[in-house]
């Protein structure tokens, strides 16, 4: 049974969540390409899932047009969405965070500042009546780690502007964090301690952010469970077939909403390597 299928059954689901680093909206709604192909399908099977937020990554818009809205609101009738883009470069990074209308949670949500440094296009928050959404895309640190200095001060920024934020009340995160935080949550760990996503300034951060009262929602449900992984690279062909992965993308929920969370997992996307989306599902 398709995970969507399998989320309606539930009787005590109140909410579903999906996040998705797309690489790439623009050629998800408009271009033909057999890689747009994929996603453009890996979009409508969450469609039809209903999900009450999905928040995208990686979206790449210097602008929003009115065909992109057209195909968004044919695909998601009955949303609405908020769009971040980058002020420094044109078709780079950018978040999106689409909820649907009429959820009796998710309505009318008041969106949020993000901290100044935010340039990129990186974060996008959601304040509800009962937790905020965030969603973020964390920068990479680049080949030959050159932007790792900017990465451990945005994820410096990023924590505070979390924990100022879990001071109100719970806070549900999703995206794109660049990080493998344990050896598992990549296929051959050994000798990648100098590799973008896996340094040990990067995971240590991640693991400062968890100490702040978050739980890893995959790992809640599923433990140890060995080859979760969210991320193939697309240089090689035998990556996706091989599973030979890394998991980046993550949900981190408020330590006191744990009781209140179902199920986690990562949605399969076929032969489309790169990202794949990842879900929950929460029961207020």
């Amino acid at each position: 049974m398709e995970w969507y299928n399998r989320l309606e059954t539930k009787e005590s689901i109140s909410m579903k969540f999906v996040s998705w680093n797309i690489d790439g909206l623009n050629a998800a709604l408009t271009s033909d390409s057999n890689r747009a192909t994929m996603s453009r399908q890996t979009l409508y099977e969450i469609s039809k899932g209903r999900p009450d937020i999905l928040a995208l990554q990686e979206t790449k818009l210097s602008k929003l047009t009115d065909k992109h809205k057209k195909v968004i609101f044919e695909m998601f009738p009955g949303y609405s969405f908020v769009h971040t883009m980058s002020k420094e470069r044109k078709g780079y990074a950018g978040v999106m965070i689409l909820y649907k209308d009429n959820s009796a949670i998710a309505s009318a949500p008041h969106i949020l500042e993000v901290f100044d440094e935010d340039d990129e296009g990186r974060i996008a928050t959601l304040e509800f009546e009962d937790f905020f959404l965030s969603t973020v895309y964390t920068p990479n640190s680049g080949r030959g780690l050159t932007r790792l200095p900017h990465r451990e001060l945005w994820d410096e920024e990023y924590s505070y502007y979390i924990q100022e934020l879990q001071k109100t009340k719970p806070v549900i995160l999703c995206g794109d964090f660049n990080v493998a935080n344990e050896e598992i949550d990549l296929k051959n760990p050994k000798g990648k301690s100098a590799n973008p996503g896996f340094t040990d300034s990067e995971r240590e951060s991640f693991k400062s952010l968890l100490s702040e009262g978050f739980t890893d929602t995959l790992r809640h449900i599923h433990g140890a469970k060995e080859g979760m992984f969210t991320w193939w690279t697309q240089l090689s062909k035998t990556a996706k077939t091989n599973n030979s992965g890394w998991r980046l993308d993550y949900f981190l929920i408020s330590d006191e909403l744990k009781d209140d969370l179902v199920d986690a997992g990562i949605m399969d996307t076929g032969q489309r390597a790169d990202h794949a989306p990842v879900y929950i599902e929460m029961s207020f």
